[in-house]
């Protein structure tokens, strides 16, 4: 049984030309060499995407107009001070536009994913319910509040559904915060049916978006998502900032997240402070604009390409690294769920006869190739899988080609058939 998909899954019955999309959506350092052991420099083929992606050259172009004309932002008088905040603001509603955001959300910019779910924890008044299947960063900030009710996944998703549902109808719950897409596999959740539960036992929904966002559309506003989270460096746009969106009477509630200039309307040193309401209540101090702006501009250019050729373009490489990975009899692949078949472009996967961090080493050392290996901030879950010491993880993204996954396969196969 496959379980029923609410994020779009695209597909195309023709192989995709993903040269003519790499050309479309350049990234920065395409053509960066690396050496190898035998002393030769070839291409650097990034399969690390899930990790960080690269830069989108349009993103950097942006980054770099808006650091030409930068100046103190939202109190300044002076002409640049004004362009930087109507710039700052801009991204704002740019980012809410992406992710379908209600006109009543806040939208706060913040370091990376895991900056935005440790804001949420400081803001939900509740318990919140996760599953074992989690990034750290949407485990341990909850586990420190203290009020985090973790249900382990089971092999199915229709089961794990169930069991979420028992915990959630077992004692009444603030919040169920879970994943989009498995940051070890890949594998994508569907979003509508996890909020229409959520609601269903009157508790709110915070989805970590950070492997979905680049990869797939996502509307807060017509999914019925309380919250969502994501990192600039997921989306082609890796200048240190991320974001928190949702409800803002959670967030207006909660003390402010950093005391500090910026977040206070007034202060006196007998009356006490005032504190804005908004996202300024969560931004106190010099914010991260040029950050904001390089995630505004990722997302114009990725809305401009379109999430159908963006999805065109990942399903015909994930089949082509699929179809090769199940013809190499020492490897095999994770996959938490017996029931899930749509994924975005991450694969897991173990190497028989070798440790994560040989398999890196060989393709980074003689082949150019790097590849992520570990546990991936996702310990209980490598564990529960049967890797408690780690596996190996492609990732890719728009600026991989057809090229790139066929010369990670040879390499693949040359370690298990030549050194294995």
């Amino acid at each position: 049984m496959t379980a029923v998909l609410d994020t779009p899954v695209l597909d195309t019955a023709e192989s995709v030309d993903t040269a003519a999309i790499t050309a479309l959506a350049a990234v920065v350092g395409a053509e960066q060499t690396v050496p190898t052991a035998g002393g030769a420099q070839v291409r650097y083929a990034n399969f690390d995407y899930a990790a960080s992606a690269p830069a989108l050259t349009d993103v950097a172009a942006a980054f770099t107009e808006a650091l030409g004309q930068y100046a103190s932002v939202h109190r300044g008088a002076g002409h640049l001070s004004q362009v930087t905040t109507a710039r700052y603001e801009q991204a704002r509603e740019t980012v809410r536009r992406f992710v379908g955001g209600r006109a009543d959300d806040t939208v706060v910019f913040t370091r990376n994913t895991t900056d935005a779910l440790n804001l949420a924890a400081h803001a939900v008044p509740g318990d919140v319910v996760v599953l074992d299947i989690e990034h750290h960063a949407n485990l341990l900030p909850w586990q420190r509040t203290g009020r985090a009710r973790v249900v382990t996944a089971q092999p199915t998703f229709a089961d794990t559904l169930a069991a979420l549902d028992a915990e959630l109808s077992r004692k009444p719950a603030a919040l169920l915060a879970i994943t989009a897409a498995s940051n070890v596999t890949g594998e994508v959740l569907p979003l509508r049916t996890l909020t229409a539960l959520a609601h269903r036992h009157g508790a709110r929904i915070l989805i970590d978006g950070a492997q979905l966002v680049a990869h797939r559309p996502v509307s807060l506003a017509s999914y019925g998502i309380d919250y969502l989270v994501f990192s600039g460096h997921k989306v082609y746009a890796p200048f240190g900032a991320g974001v928190l969106i949702g409800r803002s009477d959670w967030l207006d509630d909660a003390a402010p997240y950093l005391a500090g200039g910026g977040a206070t309307a007034h202060v006196d040193l007998d009356a006490g402070t005032d504190w804005h309401t908004g996202a300024a209540r969560h931004e106190a101090g010099s914010p991260n604009v040029l950050g904001a702006v390089a995630i505004a501009a990722a997302a114009d250019t990725i809305k401009g390409l379109g999430f159908e050729l963006i999805g065109y373009h990942e399903r015909d490489l994930l089949t082509r690294l699929d179809r090769g990975l199940a013809a190499l009899e020492a490897v095999t692949p994770l996959q938490i769920f017996e029931d899930v078949d749509d994924r975005v472009g991450i694969a897991g996967f173990a190497v028989r006869g070798h440790t994560a961090r040989e398999v890196a080493e060989y393709l980074s050392a003689h082949h150019g190739i790097g590849v992520r290996d570990g546990k991936f901030c996702a310990h209980p879950l490598l564990t529960r899988l049967g890797y408690p010491e780690g596996a190996v993880r492609v990732s890719f993204g728009l600026g991989t080609s057809s090229d790139d996954i066929d010369r990670l396969l040879v390499a693949l196969t040359e370690l298990t058939e030549r050194v294995g």
